[in-house]
């Protein structure tokens, strides 16, 4: 439970630093890359769930 509170905050804190230091956002720039990161994001979690 710990890692799915963990993860959202960590992912804003990178996107706040990111903005405030003026440095392009790690992330794709297409609809596309950001549903693929996603959808890994997704599967690493049901993959924990399930073998953990």
């Amino acid at each position: 439970m710990m890692h799915l509170m963990v993860g959202p905050v960590l992912a804003l804190a990178i996107g706040a630093g990111c903005r405030l230091l003026d440095i392009p956002l790690p992330a794709p720039p297409k609809l596309q890359g950001a549903l693929l990161v996603l959808a890994m994001t997704v599967g690493y979690l049901l993959g924990d769930q399930l073998l953990g």
